[in-house]
């Protein structure tokens, strides 16, 4: 059973800089397509960033494109979000997720991920 623990979230100002961490145990790790989502208060989980096993190949919703960067660290088994000029609309649960490698696409939908962590809490003042 793959597991995912996420790590990094708080409290930050509106402006300010946070990196999440996501640890990855249980599996190959360099077979899995990672991804991470986040959601707001009342709101669907949204799609954030993805990164498949070579990190040249990436993909970013718009709202976070030029400030967000998605990486990965195949012999830690490890995947991070750095998050640069924070807004209060970036705030939310951010998960880490994973999915088994069945192609060259960028996946974007939360339901084609098949594992996930419990979340870690960013919280961005006005």
């Amino acid at each position: 059973q793959v597991q995912l623990v996420e790590s990094g979230g708080g409290l930050v100002q509106a402006g300010g800089s946070l990196r999440l961490t996501c640890a990855a145990s249980g599996g190959t790790f360099s077979n899995f397509d990672m991804g991470w989502f986040r959601q707001a208060p009342g709101k669907e989980r949204e799609f954030v960033a993805t990164i498949k096993r070579s990190d040249r190949y990436t993909y970013y919703t718009d709202s976070v494109k030029g400030r967000f960067t998605i990486s990965r660290d195949n012999a830690k088994n490890t995947v991070y979000l750095q998050m640069n000029s924070l807004k209060p609309e970036d705030t939310a649960v951010y998960y880490c997720a994973a999915r088994w490698i069945t192609g060259w696409d960028l996946e974007v939908r939360a339901a084609q991920y098949g594992y996930w962590g419990q979340g870690t809490q960013v919280t961005v003042s006005s």
